[in-house]
Formats: C-alpha cells, structure tokens, sequence
C-alpha cells in the first residue's frame, strides 16, 4: 500500500553492507511505497562514509521526505539518526521509516523521536561511565590506558592508527560536504584559500583551517565527489579584485543576506573598504557586487539593503 503524503517527493534511501548483496527487496517496498526516486548504497552500516546519503541530503528540499525501509538501513546509531533527522528538519523536510514507528510530519512520529533522543543521551552516558571504569581498573592492576602498540611505537599499530583516522575523516568529510562544498564550488580556484576559510568560518562557526579544508577538498576529489579544479592555485589579483571575489563570494553563499550585514560581516572580518576605511556602507558592498556580476564571476545582485 502507497504511503500517502501531503508533503513534497518521496525520496527513498536503500542500503545494503555489502557489494555481493542486493538492494531489490528494499526498492520493491520504496517503490510501492511512491518514492519518486531511490538513492542505493553499498557499505556497512559502521562506516561514516555514504556518498549516496550525502547526494540526498544535498538533494532533498523542503516539504520532500526521505523514507527507508527499516531505520538500520539509514543510521549506525541512535545519535547518528537523530543527527540526519536535524539536518532533515533544518531543510524544512521529514524523515519516515515503513516499519517503524516514525514519521516526523506527525505528532506520533515526533514523539517517538523524542523517546529516542532520551534513550541516546542515555546511552551515551552509559558509555561514558563504562569507559571511565574501565580505565580506573586498569590502572588499579598497573596498567596504562591506550594503545600498547602505539606506546611501543610498533609500525604496524600507527599504520594501523593512520588508516582508522583516515577512514574516520573521509567519513566526516562526505557526512558534512552539504555544508561547506557549496561555498567552496563557489569560492574555488578564483578566490585564495584563506579567503574561503574566513568565509566559511564566519557562516558556520566551525573553525576551519586552509590545511583542514585543503585536505577535505583533496579528499572529495579522490573520492570523486568534487572537481579537481578546485584544488588549482588561485590567480594572483590586485587587492581590488580580491574584496570583489571575497564580497561575491559572501554573497553567493548567502543570497538573502541584506548589503548592510555583508558589510558587518567584512567589518567583523577586518577587511578594509577600497579606499581603506574601516567602516561598510551598503553602497561599497553593492559597487563590488556590480562589479563581479559585469565581469561575468558573480550573477547579478539582488540583496536587499536592510
């Protein structure tokens, strides 16, 4: 039986560990179910790193709902699936599972989501104390918490180390890309590093670096997810042309922001106006942006001045 929505698309997210088996079962039951369209997954459900899920996420729009069959085949945890239901619920969008009872666009489903943050906060505590115990007996028998291979400084657990890093950073990296790629396709190569750094760091409140966020673009490029040119070396320009690129690039990854918080946000920044000033006018910002979109490297602007 179709599940009826009042919402937008029905987008369904299948999953399965392994690449020897098969999504068909779950696609069966999304299709039945109306998913207007399904975006098929192999990996475990350990692994932080699901292209698939992070092209939905970045797909999805408001009023869309995202549907899985069973909630094992979205979430590695409880925190895990709250976390994806947030950013759902950020977009304006919902989440439903057809066998559980979940569906965040009724009163019952958000219930239930409640139950679960509870039930996660839970758990994490639990977590918290087993891990603190376990450290205290170890100490009371003489031994040292941590890795012993580490300690030793044996090749095979750092390598071993390394590669559970690695793999934990690929993970964050595609989990979050929605977030922070767009600014860069946009910054990227016309604009320097630091400049996309101070941009994105002043939207999200994550602190990035250039070395960080140089890593994580390399990373999406071999991962196939981003262009390579975005790891190009940016043309040098005159201090004019780089206030347009940082001003465009400001205003592309917020397009509603009015002239006037563009420039406190420059302000804050510590940008000085083209004539050295301290202080934006809206006019400074506009000029700038008129100027890009003349050029070809920004479209026209329509922020509003308040």
């Amino acid at each position: 039986m179709k599940v009826g929505s009042r919402h937008g698309r029905l987008l369904g997210y299948a999953r399965v560990s392994t690449e020897d088996q098969a999504t068909d079962a779950q696609t069966d039951e999304l299709r039945a179910a109306g998913c207007a369209a399904i975006y098929q997954e192999h990996g475990s459900g350990a692994s932080r790193a699901r292209p698939e899920l992070a092209r939905l996420m970045r797909e999805i729009r408001a009023g869309d709902v995202l549907v899985v069959v069973r909630l094992d085949r979205l979430a590695r945890s409880v925190s895990h699936l709250l976390e994806v239901i947030e950013r759902l619920e950020a977009n304006g969008a919902h989440f439903r599972s057809l066998r559980d009872p979940i569906d965040t666009s009724t009163p019952q489903g958000m219930f239930t989501l409640q139950v679960l943050g509870a039930v996660a906060q839970l758990e994490r505590a639990l977590i918290s104390e087993r891990t603190k115990a376990g450290i205290k007996a170890a100490r009371a028998r003489g031994k040292l918490p941590g890795n012993p291979g580490l300690r030793s400084k044996d090749p095979a657990a750092i390598r071993k180390a390394a590669e559970a890093r690695d793999r934990v950073f690929t993970g964050d990296v595609v989990a979050t890309m929605d977030r922070w790629l767009p600014t860069v396709r946009r910054m990227r190569p016309s604009s320097p590093w630091e400049d996309v750094v101070r941009v994105l760091n002043m939207e999200s409140g994550v602190r990035w670096t250039v070395e960080r966020l140089r890593r994580a673009v390399r990373r999406t490029v071999r991962e196939r997810l981003a262009d390579p040119k975005l790891l190009e070396r940016s043309p040098r320009r005159p201090p004019q042309d780089r206030l347009m690129m940082l001003v465009a690039g400001i205003a592309m990854a917020n397009p509603d922001m009015p002239l006037r918080a563009i420039g406190a946000q420059l302000e804050a920044m510590r940008e000085r106006t083209p004539r050295g000033g301290r202080q934006w006018a809206a006019s400074s910002v506009k000029n700038l942006l008129d100027q890009a979109a003349k050029l070809g490297l920004a479209p026209a602007a329509t922020n509003p001045v308040e």
